[in-house]
């Protein structure tokens, strides 16, 4: 089960779909599944549990959207891949379109504008 590192907190989180998060990690590069774990962890604040994790890689693997690379050792890494890719931006298009129609209704229209223009530095709060 994915569980937010600081669910103690009033706000309302943030996406936490597994499938989702491991494309946004491999966008980055190719990742074993303890490294895919740390990543998350780092820019979601979302813990992924084993079953969940591996359980979301085997789906996104079936679909086509990630691979297995080869592996010297024990631990197997695993890359998105051009479906990936293409339905990582779709959802991040999506995501985008949504948090902006929230920001508008809020009245936050200039924060809708910074996000849009990556004016916002990375790790800031919103």
């Amino acid at each position: 089960m994915a569980k937010r590192a600081d669910s103690n907190g009033p706000g309302l989180g943030r996406s936490n779909e597994p499938p989702l998060l491991i494309l946004m990690s491999l966008a980055s590069g190719t990742k074993h599944g303890y490294a895919l774990t740390k990543d998350i962890e780092d820019f979601a604040g979302v813990t992924l549990g084993p079953g969940t994790l591996y359980g979301a890689i085997a789906r996104l693997e079936e679909r086509g959207l990630i691979e297995a690379t080869p592996s010297d050792d024990r631990r197997q890494p695993y890359r998105i891949t051009g479906g990936g890719r293409a339905a990582l931006a779709s959802a991040v298009k999506d995501m985008r379109a949504l948090s902006d129609v929230g920001a508008t209704r809020l009245g936050l229209r200039i924060l809708s504008r910074r996000v849009r223009n990556n004016v916002v530095p990375r790790g800031a709060t919103l």
